[in-house]
């Protein structure tokens, strides 16, 4: 019986590789029975990338300006027409041979990733310390282990991933948050190893992008999982502040307890408090309110066809 979908490929100066992607991509739709509809978001491109998705036969959606990787998503799935959306990326890394078994495996759960950890994985040198800090800060905030916490090869239900339109960056960090914030709000992920192909033409991530990952991360923590960043601090506190206490009284012999050993004990119980506190509040209101409709067509996007592109030049 044939299944559809619609799979959404952000795109930004891929005229190089978008033709091979699409021509593979329909191939494996074709040998697996799948009816699927393409949708290229073209992240206000300045090569062909728009004109070779459209003579390939994709749906393209247009931003004027480029917005985003995250934001090209969230053009992109609000305006699939079919409730199970693929994504994926257009510069020909994700091999798509795994898409069918993702669709299995996706009836038992809320999201199911490639996950970057197959036989042959091309992924810079540069990249993995930075990668694996990522992931263990990852693993330590949700309380789950996550093999490949940002891949850009997902399937899910439109509903699940538009629930969180709010909190979502417009930025390549769009699948850090996500996979954070299912695992928090206890979404079922399930991890599907596969290769990683050498990307054709120049990567649009850099290396301080580590940085921001690191900062989106805690912040999840404290949407999600506030104990998990206040409490450790207050054990630093109150570990200073009775260490220096003892320090104080039996090792100097002075009567008084100095004062920067009362601030930590009290920068402790004030971190404490707020960590009680935030996570009470969580606790109390569940997940995030989810989002209400979202247009993809705005007065920064639109649809365009051959015939536009050819008139406007």
């Amino acid at each position: 019986m044939s299944q559809s979908i619609s799979i959404v490929i952000p795109a930004y100066n891929e005229g190089k590789g978008i033709a091979d992607t699409l021509a593979e991509l329909k191939t494996m739709l074709s040998e697996n029975d799948i009816d699927a509809e393409i949708i290229i978001v073209d992240d206000g491109s300045s090569d062909n990338t728009a004109e070779i998705a459209l003579q390939s036969g994709a749906r393209v959606l247009r931003h004027f300006s480029n917005r985003g990787y995250g934001a090209s998503l969230k053009t992109g799935i609000p305006a699939a027409t079919n409730r199970i959306v693929a994504m994926t990326d257009a510069d020909g890394t994700y091999p798509f041979r795994y898409i069918p078994e993702m669709l299995r495996e996706l009836e038992n759960s809320d999201m199911v990733v490639g996950a970057r950890t197959g036989a042959n994985v091309h992924i810079p040198w540069v990249r993995r310390p930075a990668k694996w800090l990522l992931n263990k800060l990852a693993n330590y905030v949700s309380g789950h282990k996550i093999p490949d916490i940002n891949s850009g090869l997902r399937v899910f239900r439109k509903e699940t991933a538009i629930h969180y339109f709010p909190i979502l960056p417009d930025q390549f960090s769009w699948t850090t948050t996500i996979t954070l914030a299912l695992l928090c709000d206890n979404y079922a992920i399930r991890y599907i190893p596969i290769d990683y192909r050498e990307r054709v033409g120049k990567s649009k991530i850099v290396p301080w992008d580590a940085a921001s990952f690191t900062v989106l991360i805690l912040r999840m923590a404290i949407l999600f999982r506030p104990l998990r960043v206040f409490l450790p601090l207050a054990i630093v506190s109150f570990t200073y502040a009775v260490v220096k206490m003892v320090i104080d009284l039996a090792v100097i012999g002075d009567r008084n307890i100095s004062a920067s050993a009362i601030m930590m004990y009290t920068s402790g119980l004030t971190i404490l408090l707020m960590g009680m506190v935030a996570d009470a509040l969580i606790t109390r209101l569940g997940n995030i309110t989810p989002a209400g409709p979202v247009s993809a067509v705005t007065q920064e996007n639109h649809e365009i066809t051959l015939e536009t592109l050819k008139r406007d030049g």
